[in-house]
This record gives structure tokens, C-alpha cells and sequence, in this order.
């Protein structure tokens, strides 16, 4: 996995060297986690010599609509911040596969843990990244002993930064343990999703994930592999409670993410999912997926957003 920083990030309402975006280590958000943030991939297309943003006006309405659950206002309207995004990347000249963090965050200097009143900002980083996880092996998962955070504690769809402990907590404990990946349930003991994916199964040819009352964030891909499921494939699909020992039994399971893209699971509590390996629904829908966001499919154009002009 190539992880390299980009030399410039847009901070403080400038594009900026990188090592200058720094923050006060009094910074209200470094204190109390006050900030949200968005994960958006940029596919780079070696045949075309094209940088594809995926879904960049999706990504950033979900950004604003945390914003707007966490009391914040980035200062900028939605064109504007899809211009920002364009205009980094551009100027990082990045011809490989990318991956970007937007955020806003509570940039005040000051005591006590609220969300009004507090002063925000907005700042956006990128990161070469190929595969987050192995899409390719399969992962080795565990069902968490953590609970997923409801979302009447703490907003599960507003990507809040203080509330990712959660998934630290649970990724940690599934790593000591030795497995690549946690598997979190909900406060009704009902399976929610991993620590930073959303999680689908497969069972008898239908494709199932869990509602979005689930505790779970309301994914752009997971949206994204709903849609070609049922527009490109012909898959029926439900939204549903999914329970811990359906797991187990499932034909198939994936998790799926900006950062994880399609990363199908071979075995869950030491269990083996199927037949211990990658399942055709799975092999079907990443395939599709990577055409569309490399510019390789000519399907759903509005989806991507070219970096260089032509």
C-alpha cells in the first residue's frame, strides 16, 4: 500500500505547503474531537491520462449534512468545495490512485466541551493509497465485544472525528487477537457494520445489508454497490436486521467503503464464510465497481469528476 503525502492542502482558506497546515495544541477539536470529516477516492486512469474523482458533489453533501448535525459550517457552499478538491489535486499533479480527507472541525482556542459558538474551519488533505485493506486474500474477522456507538450517543451518520474511538477500540482488539477486521453489533445485538465499512451478505442469490438504523453511516459506496446490484445485475435486495449467526451462514460477505472499496471476508470467528472463497456476487460487483470509478465503464458518468481538463 503507497502512502505518500501530497506536498500541498488547502488550510486556513489557502493552498499551503503541507508541512504548514498545523494546528494549536489547544485547538478545541484536538481536545474534545469536535469535528467531522469525509473520505473521497480519485482513480487514476493511465489509458486516458485522467484523474476521476468518485461521486465528489455526493461525498460533500454528506459532509455538510454532519456539519449541520454537529453545530458547524465550513465556509463554503458546495461548488466551492468541489472547485477546492479539483484544484488540489491539480496542483499536487497526482497521476495515481489518491485519496482525500476533507474536514471541519471546531479551530477555536478555548476550554469547554460544546458544539455552539465555537469557531470552525475547513482544511482538506490528499494521500496516494491503492488498497486499504486486501481485496484480493480475504479477511479474517471477529464479531466485536465493543458495541457500536448508537446513534442517539453519538451521530453515527456525521462521520464525527470524536466518536472513531469506537472503531479504534474494536479494529485494536480485532488486530491483538489476530484478525484483519471487527465486525460490530448494534445496541439491539443486531449486526451493525465493520470499524470504517459498511457490511453486505449473500444468501441464495439476495443481496442483504443492514438498514440505516443500524448505527451505521450512511455509505457512499454502500449506495453506490446497492444501485449497480439492482440496475446492473438484476440481484434482489433487502435492507434488514442481519443476526450474528447469519453471518455464519451466509453465502458471502464483503465490506464495503471509500477506503476498503469491495473487500470480500473468508472467515468470520474463525468460521469460514462459504466456501473460503471470493463468491460471484462479490466478483460481479467489483469488477463493475472499478470499471465505473477508473472511467473504464461508460456507466453512470455523473459519478466522476475529471482532475485535468482535455
Amino acid at each position: 500500500m503507497k502512502n505518500s503525502a501530497g506536498k500541498i492542502a488547502f488550510f486556513k482558506n489557502q493552498f499551503v505547503p503541507i508541512e504548514e497546515a498545523n494546528i494549536n495544541i489547544q485547538t478545541h477539536a484536538l481536545q474534545y474531537g469536535t469535528g467531522a470529516f469525509g473520505g473521497i477516492r480519485a482513480y487514476w486512469n493511465e489509458k486516458e491520462q485522467q484523474l476521476w474523482v468518485f461521486r465528489l458533489e455526493d461525498h460533500y453533501k454528506r459532509l455538510l449534512q454532519s456539519s449541520r448535525i454537529l453545530f458547524m459550517n465550513p465556509g463554503y457552499a458546495l461548488e466551492d468545495l468541489k472547485k477546492i478538491t479539483v484544484e488540489l489535486l491539480a496542483k499536487n499533479n497526482w497521476k495515481q490512485n489518491v485519496y482525500l480527507r476533507p474536514f471541519v472541525y471546531k479551530s477555536a482556542l478555548e476550554l469547554s466541551p460544546r458544539l455552539y459558538n465555537v469557531d470552525d474551519s475547513f482544511a482538506i488533505y490528499t494521500l496516494a493509497l491503492d488498497d486499504y485493506l486486501d481485496i484480493n486474500s480475504g479477511l479474517r474477522c471477529c464479531v466485536s465485544s465493543w458495541q457500536r456507538i448508537n446513534d442517539n450517543a453519538i451521530p453515527t451518520r456525521s462521520k464525527a472525528t470524536g466518536g472513531y474511538i469506537n472503531s479504534a477500540l474494536a479494529k485494536s482488539e480485532a488486530s491483538l487477537n489476530g484478525f484483519d477486521e471487527a465486525i460490530f453489533l448494534d445496541a439491539n445485538g443486531m449486526v451493525s457494520e465493520g470499524t470504517a465499512a459498511n457490511l453486505f451478505i449473500v444468501r441464495d442469490n439476495v443481496l442483504i445489508t443492514a438498514p440505516k438504523t443500524a448505527s451505521i453511516l450512511e455509505g457512499i459506496t454502500r449506495r453506490t454497490l446497492l444501485q449497480i446490484a439492482k440496475e446492473q445485475l438484476n440481484l434482489t435486495i433487502e435492507e434488514r436486521d442481519i443476526s450474528r449467526t447469519e453471518l455464519y451462514i451466509a453465502d458471502e460477505v464483503f465490506f464495503s467503503g471509500t477506503g476498503v472499496q469491495l473487500a470480500w471476508i473468508k472467515e468470520i470467528d474463525h468460521r469460514t464464510i462459504g466456501n473460503g472463497g471470493i463468491g460471484p456476487v462479490s466478483t460481479k460487483l467489483r469488477q463493475l465497481f472499478f470499471s465505473i470509478v477508473t472511467g473504464n465503464s461508460e456507466l453512470y458518468p455523473q459519478w466522476r469528476t475529471p482532475v485535468y481538463p482535455k
